[in-house]
């Protein structure tokens, strides 16, 4: 499902240095999360993060993607051979990237229109356990857009 962008100069500081990031610190960011990612291979290429192998479902897929791609040094996560059981090819995953002022609620009603402001409790779920309170998001930070229920 290909590549995707995110912020190399902003996200979750991996390891020691200022060095690229190493594929067994992302690795160890993306397990630590309980995604159901275990059989899920990362390598780094420069700043890209190259994601293979197998998740259970969509929201695991989604999820490692962000999870990866939210951490410092990281400009592009490749997923096109990471695979959804069961599934020969998921909904194209939803992104968004947080600009300074933004909170849950404006980017609810961003994504889902007017007056949608208080689906944001959504957009917080779906982005659970990397985010650990809906205000603590920051700009560049990238979330996942779930479809509304």
């Amino acid at each position: 499902m290909g590549i995707f962008d995110f912020v190399k100069s902003v996200g979750t500081k991996l390891g020691f240095g200022d060095d690229e990031p190493k594929a067994e610190d992302l690795k160890k960011e993306l397990d630590s999360h309980n995604l159901g990612t275990g059989d899920v291979q990362v390598t780094v290429q420069g700043d890209k993060a190259v994601l293979t192998g197998n998740v259970k479902d969509q929201s695991a897929f989604e999820k490692a993607i962000i999870a990866v791609g939210n951490s410092l040094g990281v400009s592009k996560v490749e997923a096109s051979e990471l695979k959804v059981d069961g599934s020969a090819e998921g909904a194209a995953p939803v992104f968004y990237t947080v600009k300074k002022g933004d909170n849950l609620w404006k980017i609810a009603e961003a994504q889902y229109g007017k007056g949608h402001g208080d689906k944001n409790p959504q957009i917080f779920e779906a982005n659970k356990p990397m985010l650990t309170s809906p205000d603590k998001i920051y700009p560049g930070q990238v979330l996942r857009i779930p479809p509304l229920a």
